[in-house]
């Protein structure tokens, strides 16, 4: 416990850094980017934004980061926005970062940083490691964790779902049975008793409410909920769900209960945030004044 929370602050700390120097990186006669300067670390994110240093506007501007380009989305205040994802696995080291609006082309490099987390070992009975996902349950939560959508919907902020205490951190190298660590934990868990209420982290519309009985074997009872611009939360292992698909919810909104369904050593909560369908850790997200709050649509 005492290491969570060393590391939870080590990464704040630093994820406040970034925020805090963030400033007009690239300026020119046309486009202005903006972005974090120092870099992040594995498993976080960047926020770019962009706009116009001029009366035209931008015409549909992307990032090209990683090999892969990521939509920006427009803002109240009239700039762009996208809160690129940076993979757990990936290399440390300097990478170059692009803006694109179809006439300019920006460019720059950021740093990516280690998350120095280790390898985290679980042991599961035979008859929960002979689970595999099924066909349906990999279809219904890659699409629904992949979402775009151009509403905003988290502009109050996020919230820790529920209570209880941090089992297992984001980050971290899973071995199975003593296997090889070829993944990792792409959420937090909370131990919790089975019942206590999960609320949504954040504003937002329910995309997925799937059940065991549906063919969700590993995942158990799940809740997803997009709150636009790219930002998925999901919840899985509920015991109950209190939400259907299509439902709009608020922060703080009750969405199920903690359970032990699916691939589970335990009543508890894995809860999850994705960017463009890539895991990041949950716990930047519940940072004070983040500044991709600040350009308000």
């Amino acid at each position: 416990m005492r290491n969570h929370i060393r590391h939870l602050r080590t990464l704040l700390s630093l994820f406040l850094f970034v925020m805090a120097t963030t400033g007009p990186a690239l300026a020119g006669t046309g486009l202005t980017l903006e972005l974090d300067r120092d870099g992040c670390l594995q498993g976080g994110f960047l926020t770019v934004r962009a706009e116009r240093a001029g009366d035209e506007p931008l015409v549909q501007p992307v990032v090209q980061f990683m090999a892969r380009e990521w939509k920006m989305f427009h803002q109240e205040d009239g700039s762009w926005q996208a809160l690129v994802p940076v993979e757990n696995m990936t290399e440390p080291g300097r990478y170059p970062l692009a803006v694109m609006d179809g006439t300019q082309r920006k460019e720059t490099e950021v740093r990516i940083r280690p998350n120095g987390l280790g390898v985290q070992h679980i042991t599961l009975s035979p008859s929960k490691s002979s689970l595999h996902a099924t066909a349906v349950e990999k279809s219904r939560v890659r699409a629904a964790l992949r979402t775009l959508s151009e509403e905003r919907y988290f502009g109050s902020g996020f919230l820790r779902p529920c209570e209880g205490e941090t089992s297992s951190i984001f980050g971290r190298k899973r071995s199975y049975n003593g296997g090889p660590a070829t993944s990792y934990h792409k959420g937090i868990d909370i131990a919790a008793p089975q019942g206590t209420p999960v609320h949504s982290t954040a504003g937002g519309r329910v995309i997925l409410a799937g059940t065991v009985e549906e063919g969700f074997r590993v995942n158990g009872n799940t809740v997803v909920v997009d709150h636009g611009q790219g930002v998925v939360s999901a919840y899985l292992h509920l015991h109950s769900i209190s939400v259907e698909e299509g439902s709009m919810v608020e922060k703080g909104s009750l969405i199920g209960t903690v359970g032990h369904t699916g691939i589970s050593t335990g009543p508890h909560l894995h809860w999850g945030v994705y960017l463009y369908g890539v895991s990041v850790d949950p716990r930047l997200f519940l940072v004070r004044h983040p500044s991709f709050l600040r350009a308000r649509r």
